[in-house]
């Protein structure tokens, strides 16, 4: 297998983790997802699709979108992060749906929360989709 399809598939496999993270963390321990979280599902769950795809038919371009989605995503994630940690964005933060944008469900070792679970899936996303697609602008196939 290229070094490009590793990649494809390894950005697949994250996908797919916080994918199937955030349904177990919805669905099985039944934490309502605040909007903030609903935006991020916006931008990750395409992304197991779209790089299933790219990795079956071989077609790296895709990257250049798995990049701006991530990036997007990543940026809502750093935001939710913040208000969640930090008391001068806790205090900017928007008034949310029924659950509010600022809770914790999930705080392990005080610092990981969900927020920051998807911003790391975000982040791998795009350093590996960054890298496909600059194999691809010098015709690196191995």
């Amino acid at each position: 297998m290229a070094r490009k399809e590793n990649h494809l598939l390894t950005a697949w496999i994250v996908a797919l983790i916080a994918t199937l993270g955030s349904l177990y963390f919805s669905e099985v321990m039944k934490f309502i997802p605040c909007e903030l979280c609903w935006y991020q599902r916006i931008f990750m769950y395409p992304q197991v699709f779209l790089l299933a795809m790219a990795f079956v038919r071989k077609e790296f371009m895709i990257a250049r979108y798995t990049l701006m989605l991530s990036i997007i995503g990543g940026t809502i994630s750093s935001y939710h992060y913040l208000i969640q940690k930090v008391t001068f964005f806790r205090d900017t933060a928007p008034s949310c749906s029924i659950v509010p944008c600022t809770g914790d469900y999930l705080n392990w070792l005080g610092f990981i929360t969900i927020p920051l679970l998807a911003l790391i899936a975000f982040v791998f996303i795009s350093i590996i989709s960054y890298r496909v697609i600059r194999m691809e602008k010098e015709g690196k196939y191995i």
